[in-house]
């Protein structure tokens, strides 16, 4: 609790840097392994953070304006309930890195009274995209696990394809190659065909293929 008091009266003084979600990927080798690469605003410095499979599908839905899942998902429902009982989020912020882990803060405002909640990173930013409400951490942190990645394609054509993968990351290698739907069979799939998979998927729930099916959608609009 007096962690949460300090943070919230020394926010306003301490040099906080604004972060944007850059994108989502998995881990071809590490099976449940997903990374959120997170880019600062005014910057070329990304921070990865791996995080679990239920929310980087949470985060992807919410990212994903056009899917639409047929029953709200957990944080679609902590935003309704929110929605109902006159709870806004404000802003989320990364306060804290030990031994590799991220720590959160979920700045929440409700009848002109501000509280601080404690999150876990990934449940942070779904409900922060929610709410679109800016994400913020501290320069010291962004200074100590900030990295520089050099991405680039293995087809020059295809400048929208910001799959990462997450393996160099895990590694921590400067290098980040791109490459997103290899061994999906998405590639040879007319539009009509990845709009019926991308309905079905939804319908049945399953919102990782319905992601990489509706990225293969938007490289070819």
């Amino acid at each position: 609790m007096f962690e949460q008091l300090f943070l919230l009266y020394t926010i306003p003084f301490m040099s906080l840097v604004r972060l944007k979600i850059k994108g989502i990927s998995y881990s071809q080798t590490q099976n449940g392994a997903y990374a959120l690469i997170l880019n600062e605003v005014e910057g070329d410095r990304k921070l990865p953070i791996v995080i679990g499979a239920f929310e980087a599908q949470s985060i992807a839905i919410a990212l994903e304006k056009e899917i639409k899942p047929p029953r709200p998902l957990t944080h679609d429902l902590f935003k309704n309930f929110s929605d109902r009982f006159g709870i806004v989020v404000k802003q989320v912020i990364i306060h804290k890195l030990v031994d590799g882990v991220f720590y959160s803060s979920i700045i929440c405002e409700r009848e002109n009274v501000e509280e601080t909640i404690d999150a876990r990173t990934s449940d942070a930013i779904a409900l922060a995209l929610r709410f679109s409400a800016p994400i913020f951490t501290y320069k010291t942190i962004l200074d100590k696990a900030g990295i520089f990645l050099k991405f680039s394609s293995k087809d020059e054509d295809d400048d929208n394809d910001d799959s990462i993968v997450v393996d160099e990351i895990l590694q921590e290698s400067e290098t980040v190659e791109i490459e997103s739907g290899a061994g999906d069979g998405y590639r040879e799939m007319t539009l009509e065909e990845l709009y019926k998979e991308l309905d079905k998927a939804v319908a049945s729930e399953d919102y990782e293929k319905a992601a990489k099916l509706r990225d293969e959608i938007s490289k070819r609009k």
